[in-house]
């Protein structure tokens, strides 16, 4: 038997004290020495993290965060940076939201940090669904955020989202590629290739095989550097609500991140091990399978009660909660209700230790998952509790959790 692997979601929150503090101080997200202190503190967080035993340390995509509640518009960047501090922790994000980004330059982006982390990188890959954003990132292709409600402009979405990932997993793996989809092209124009590129000598003889045709023109594109893992690092992808994205992950043995209360949980969890068989997977209950969670320990509950009320019911109330996405209701304005919808989700864990192994053998009772994601608001909470919690976490609840050693079997 093993332990879950834990990865550590870091959402970058630039700290107030309280709501009406972030009211005064707007645009809280545009200060630069809030910000600062932040992303330098991310490194400290990760150096303890990988001397603690932390399997993984990953972030988010998000963009235009004027009220500075997840200032998170370069994942790749901060994840290059981590890799250079680190010495046995993966890194990665959760995820890329590839509706608004160029296929190729993701290749590319996350190849190089395959090799900067020595193979310990692993891509997240998400649809999108915060409408400020997405839809001006996304209006190449009039890419709206995904609703997972089966509209029209949900389809349109994920036709996009699934075009996209087939392009970066064939870039990641082929010598070379034409991208003939249906809203990407390359090389431009499809039809012609590209035409007049004087460097076309070289590239015939010294470039990929069939890049360049008999009248000159560039037919197909070699994308460079390949990863450093084979085939590709491993990639998961965020589920909210949909099905559809559940049998998406099974198809391609991608690592479902579940987001979703417990009990949708491990249906989810069943689904994918029905669906995957269906594709020739011989996975496992659990395998390859990552649940998400925030977590808070503390020494009794009232001390858990104010630490979630000062440092994750602002977020809850007025972000989180506003979306379809993440499964929860509207949060009442006060934040004793927004904490006891909190509380009500199950989306929320912890405690005390007891009350956190509880929690966590109620699930692994049922399916064992491969990965656990533990998020932290930081630098809302402040950098010591979440290290204090962190640490709670790996010493006194992970050693009461155990799954299966996937790897060996697999092997």
């Amino acid at each position: 038997m093993a332990k879950p692997k834990v990865i550590v979601q870091l959402y970058p929150m630039i700290p107030s004290d309280g709501e009406e503090d972030r009211k005064a101080r707007r645009p809280l997200g545009a200060d630069s020495d809030a910000y600062y202190e932040t992303v330098h503190g991310m490194t400290d967080i990760i150096k303890a993290a990988d001397e603690m035993g932390v399997w993984g340390m990953s972030t988010v995509e998000h963009h235009l965060h004027s009220e500075g509640y997840e200032v998170g518009p370069n994942p790749g960047v901060l994840n290059a940076h981590w890799a250079a501090h680190t010495k046995n922790m993966h890194v990665g994000a959760l995820g890329y939201v590839l509706a608004t980004q160029d296929p190729i330059r993701v290749a590319e982006e996350t190849a190089i940090i395959d090799h900067l982390s020595h193979g310990k990188y692993f891509v997240g890959f998400a649809r999108g669904y915060q409408s400020r954003w997405t839809n001006i990132l996304g209006q190449a292709t009039d890419a709206q955020a995904s609703t997972s409600d089966g509209s029209d402009v949900d389809k349109h979405n994920r036709e996009i989202f699934e075009e996209r990932v087939q392009m970066v997993l064939d870039c990641w793996t082929k010598d070379s590629v034409e991208l003939r989809g249906k809203h990407y092209q390359a090389p431009y124009p499809i039809d012609t290739g590209v035409v007049g590129y004087q460097g076309i000598d070289i590239a015939r003889e010294a470039g990929a095989e069939g890049e360049i045709d008999a009248d000159g023109a560039v037919r197909r594109i070699c994308v460079v550097p390949k990863p450093l893992q084979k085939p590709h690092p491993p990639v998961f992808l965020g589920v909210h609500k949909s099905p559809e994205t559940i049998e998406y992950c099974a198809k391609h043995g991608f690592h479902p991140c579940y987001f979703n209360p417990s009990d949708t949980v491990i249906d989810l969890a069943k689904m994918y091990l029905e669906e995957s068989k269906k594709h020739g997977h011989n996975f496992q209950l659990g395998e390859r399978q990552n649940i998400v969670r925030q977590t808070r320990i503390a020494k009794n509950h009232d001390e858990f009660e104010r630490r979630v009320k000062k440092y994750d019911v602002d977020i809850f109330k007025n972000f989180y909660s506003t979306f379809a996405n993440h499964n929860v209701d509207k949060a009442d304005s006060s934040d004793d209700a927004a904490f006891q919808a909190m509380k009500n989700t199950s989306f929320l864990s912890g405690g005390t230790v007891d009350d956190a192994i509880a929690y966590w053998r109620g699930i692994f009772d049922q399916a064992p998952f491969e990965y656990i994601t533990l998020i932290w608001h930081f630098a809302q909470q402040p950098k010591d509790l979440v290290l204090e919690e962190m640490q709670l976490f790996m010493d006194k609840v992970l050693p009461e959790l155990e799954v299966p050693d996937y790897a060996a079997a697999a092997e």
